[in-house]
């Protein structure tokens, strides 16, 4: 029980099924975030090359820049002369600029990848098993609120009669719902059995009514 619901089976095999099953998410959702890590450290890996990029552009506008300073102060050349460098030292500039915003757009995609790759598993894992999960838990905890109640045993025979399927119902009687309209015990004890099984709640000694 938690907070007064009923999340695992009373019965062993069911309720082995069902731990089995909550691991086998658990990892599942694990193996997502791992899986998400790996893809964004790859995909961030492309920057280091981005990166190589943005500091040769900048090596080479400073060895530009460096090299205009020099032919600018020769005699009668003077300013004329460092114009080439300053058009290459800004072309430089260019690449390191390009490269940086690169890097800033490889490293931003991997970490969205990443966290996409993960949320999409959980959302999956969550959708298909917690579903289940709750769905029982509610069906457990109604039953076995039900179970206690002076006239629960016609109502969990009513909800059987939805719940069970043809053949089980048919091996109770011929005519259950007559039956249960009927009122006969013998039936509706074993209608509320069949539905206490299906919900996963073992019927407690001396609670037969």
């Amino acid at each position: 029980m938690l907070g007064g619901m009923k999340i695992y089976s009373d019965f062993p095999a069911r309720r082995a099924a069902q731990i089995a099953a909550d691991i086998l998410a658990l990892v599942v959702i694990a193996l997502g975030i791992w899986v998400g890590v790996t893809v964004s450290a790859g995909i961030a890996a492309i920057a280091a090359i981005a990166r190589q990029v943005e500091s040769a552009g900048l090596e080479f506008q400073v060895a530009m820049m460096d090299a205009g300073d020099v032919f600018g102060g020769l005699p009668l050349v003077g300013d004329s002369a460092r114009v080439p460098f300053d058009a290459a030292g800004s072309a430089g500039a260019g690449f390191s600029s390009a490269g940086q915003n690169a890097a800033a757009f490889i490293t931003t995609t991997a970490a969205i990848v990443g966290v996409v790759i993960a949320l999409v598993v959980a959302a999956l894992v969550l959708w298909i098993w917690l579903r289940r999960r709750v769905a029982f838990a509610r069906r457990a905890t109604d039953a076995s609120r039900l179970v206690r109640l002076a006239d629960g045993h016609d109502l969990l025979a009513l909800r059987a009669l939805v719940h069970g399927s043809r053949d089980d119902l048919a091996r109770i009687a011929r005519n259950p719902v007559d039956a249960w309209r009927a009122g006969e015990r013998d039936v509706v004890k074993r209608l509320a059995a069949l539905e206490l099984r299906g919900a996963g709640v073992r019927l407690a000694a001396g609670a037969a009514r």
